[in-house]
C-alpha cells in the first residue's frame, strides 16, 4: 500500500487536476472577476459553511477524535471533475463550477492545513498525537493541485487544437481514476468501513445533504439563476474524496482518517445523482435529455451565465 499512497495516488490526483487545467483559459477567471456574485457565495459555502457544518455534525454526534478529524479532511477538500462533470449534466453553469473547482483547490493549499490542524486539534484535545505538516501540506497539495492545473492551462494556450481534442479523454479518464481510487481506498479498508459505518455513514449523509440544501437556500435567497444555483450546489456537495484519501494515508498516515472520505465518497453519489435527476426532471419540459451529452470547455459558455 505504501507504493500506491506514495506514488499512485499523488499522480492521480496531479493528472485529474491536469485534465482540469486543459479546459481552462485565462478567460474564464476574468469572466468570473466580472460577474462575482455566484462566485464568491460558492466561494464562501466550500471554504466556510462546509467546514463549520462539518465541525458542528462532529461536536454534536459521538465519535472517535480519528472519525472526526476524517470529516474535517474532505470538508477542507475542494470540489473535484466529479462536481464538474454532474453540474454539465445538470444543465448548470459549467463554466462556474470548473472556475470554483480551480481556483478554491489553488486556495486549498492554504486553507486545508489550517482547516485540518483546527479539527484535529480540537477533536484530539492537547495531546493530539496527529498534527498535519503545514509546509509538507503546501508543498504536497501545490505539487498536486496547482502545478497540475498550471501546466494543463500553459498547454491550452500554446496549443489549443491538441488541448481541445485530448479533453475529453482527459476527463473521461480522470474520472474512470477518481472513481478507481474511492473503490481501492474502501475495499483495502472494508472490514473497517463496516465496523464503522454505523457512525460514519449517518454523519456523512447528513454533511452532505446539509451542505447541499445550504447551498440551495443560499442560493435562491440571493435570487441567482438556476444553472448558477445548480452548480454551486453540485460544486458544495461533491468533494475531491481522492485529495483526502491522499492527505489522510499520504500526508498524515492515519487509515482511520480516510473512513468518513470514501464513505462520503461514495454517498455523494448518490445524492448527486439524485439532485441530477431532480434538475433533469425540471427541465424536461423545455428541453430535450439528449442535446447535452457532450462537455464543451467553460470559456464556450455564455458569459451571461455568471451574471447573479
Amino acid at each position: 500500500m505504501n507504493l500506491i499512497t506514495q506514488v499512485v495516488l499523488p499522480l492521480v490526483l496531479a493528472f485529474i487536476m491536469f485534465s482540469m487545467g486543459l479546459a481552462l483559459v485565462i478567460d474564464d477567471f476574468k469572466r468570473v472577476a466580472r460577474f462575482p456574485r455566484a462566485f464568491l457565495l460558492g466561494t464562501v459555502l466550500q471554504v466556510i459553511a462546509l467546514p463549520l457544518i462539518s465541525f458542528t455534525l462532529c461536536s454534536l454526534w459521538p465519535m472517535e477524535p480519528a472519525i472526526a478529524a476524517g470529516f474535517m479532511i474532505i470538508a477542507a477538500c475542494p470540489g473535484g471533475v466529479t462536481s464538474n462533470l454532474m453540474t454539465h449534466l445538470a444543465r448548470g453553469n459549467t463554466a462556474l463550477s470548473i472556475s470554483l473547482t480551480a481556483i478554491i483547490s489553488i486556495l486549498s493549499v492554504i486553507t486545508i492545513p489550517f482547516i485540518v490542524n483546527f479539527g484535529m486539534k480540537h477533536f484530539y484535545g492537547a495531546d493530539s498525537p496527529t498534527v498535519l505538516p503545514i509546509f509538507k501540506t503546501i508543498d504536497g497539495v501545490f505539487m498536486i493541485t496547482t502545478a497540475p492545473v498550471g501546466l494543463g492551462m500553459i498547454i491550452k494556450s500554446k496549443w489549443p487544437t491538441q488541448a481541445d481534442q485530448y479533453e475529453p479523454l482527459a476527463r473521461k479518464l480522470a474520472s474512470f481514476f477518481f472513481i478507481a481510487i474511492i473503490t481501492a481506498a474502501v475495499a483495502k479498508d472494508w472490514a473497517l468501513l463496516q465496523r464503522t459505518f454505523s457512525t460514519v455513514g449517518p454523519v456523512a449523509l447528513a454533511l452532505n445533504i446539509a451542505t447541499m440544501v445550504t447551498a440551495m437556500g443560499v442560493a435562491h435567497l440571493f435570487q441567482l439563476s438556476r444553472p448558477d444555483t445548480t452548480a454551486i450546489t453540485l460544486e458544495g456537495g461533491l468533494q475531491n474524496g481522492s485529495l483526502a484519501i491522499f492527505i489522510s494515508l499520504t500526508l498524515i498516515g492515519n487509515e482511520m482518517m480516510m473512513v468518513p472520505a470514501g464513505v462520503y465518497s461514495l454517498l455523494m453519489f448518490a445524492t448527486g445523482g439524485a439532485y441530477l435527476y431532480f434538475c433533469r426532471w425540471r427541465e424536461a419540459p423545455q428541453s430535450n435529455w439528449g442535446n447535452n451529452n457532450k462537455i464543451s470547455p467553460p470559456h464556450e459558455n455564455n458569459t451571461n451565465d455568471l451574471v447573479a
